[in-house]
């Protein structure tokens, strides 16, 4: 009765895990078992969840959902997954009795077993690795979309609040990236969303603008070609590695402006296939090129989290912070959700 399913639904990838609170000296959340799927491989998420609790041999009737978007009535709405996703409708198919859903980073703010210096890369030379002290913290990822969120001390707990800064406009640094946004405007993008360069579908976007700025036939159409081109030299592909870096940064030095985040973590998405060539970029640099905001920008440490559960420990950790706040019993009294 302890136990329910967490599931971290993206655009390209679905993680689900068999979770409960963790007891004694273990983390908040233990997972008792973990599964990838591939969208692309099954008609709509009732599939996976319903293989996933088959092969397990458990009984489950609460599932909570981490997924980029909102939910509008029934439905969750979120233009980058293959399939729609209708509450009642797992509810009916798997005989669920309780379906949350919460927004993907807003379920990795929430993973704070997963945020310790040690498990994470440190991808800004120079800042103290030391503790900064209480104060926001900034989770960000670039996967099919833009995600991000904030994590907030209250008091003795904390509040996240999740946002949508891939839906803002696209911001160039530069020349060559004034060119970008001239070309997005021209094929018809009258708002250029910043994911619409800074994502997995992104970079092949940017590697593609690159090419016809250059007079060149863009020949890659997947991020990790592109990625793969660019360790082996080739120019274009390369630059495009290298501006996404770049403007990863910018937009985080943005974000950190914005909200005086005093951390921030990059949780997943395509930045792990990245990583190596982060230190040859301008990341920092347009990290901190934020004017009179620099000083506070220096500051500011940038982790790289490589964790493949933290999307299902989140969703859980947020499920059992959720269920202690509205006073219910989490292992004899699960209900029906009214969405």
């Amino acid at each position: 009765m302890n136990t329910f399913i967490a599931a971290d639904v993206g655009g390209t990838h679905t993680r689900v895990g068999l979770v409960r609170p963790g007891y004694g000296g273990e983390s908040t959340v233990a997972v008792l078992a973990h599964r990838k799927y591939v969208c692309a491989d099954y008609p709509g998420l009732a599939a996976i969840l319903a293989e996933f609790i088959a092969g397990n041999g458990v009984g489950v009737d609460r599932v909570v959902i981490a997924t980029a978007g909102v939910v509008l009535d029934d439905e969750v709405v979120n233009s980058n997954l293959p399939w729609r996703i209708s509450l009642s409708q797992l509810r009916g198919e798997l005989g669920l009795h309780e379906v949350l859903v919460i927004n993907d980073f807003q379920a990795n703010a929430n993973a704070a077993q997963c945020m310790a210096p040690a498990d994470s890369t440190l991808l800004t030379p120079g800042v103290s690795e030391a503790d900064p002290g209480p104060g926001p913290v900034l989770v960000i990822g670039p996967g099919t979309g833009l995600g991000a969120a904030l994590r907030i001390p209250h008091g003795h707990s904390t509040v996240v609040l999740p946002t949508e800064p891939g839906h803002t406009a696209f911001a160039p640094g530069n020349g060559r990236e004034v060119e970008m946004l001239r070309l997005a405007q021209q094929r018809g993008q009258t708002h250029v969303p910043t994911e619409y360069f800074v994502s997995g579908p992104g970079l092949v976007n940017l590697y593609s603008a690159l090419c016809t700025l250059s007079g060149v036939e863009a020949s890659l159409r997947a991020p990790a070609a592109i990625t793969e081109a660019a360790r082996r030299g080739e120019a274009l592909a390369r630059e495009a590695v290298l501006t996404f870096c770049a403007l990863l940064g910018s937009v985080i030095g943005d974000l950190v402006v914005i909200s005086r985040a005093n951390a921030v973590f990059i949780a997943g998405g395509i930045l792990p296939q990245l990583k190596d060539f982060v230190p040859d970029s301008a990341f920092h640099a347009r990290m901190l090129d934020k004017g009179v905001m620099r000083p506070v920008l220096e500051r500011v440490p940038v982790r790289l989290i490589e964790n493949e559960r933290l999307g299902v420990i989140g969703a859980a950790s947020w499920y059992l912070e959720h269920l202690a706040q509205s006073g219910q019993d989490a292992l004899a009294a699960p209900r029906q959700h009214p969405q």
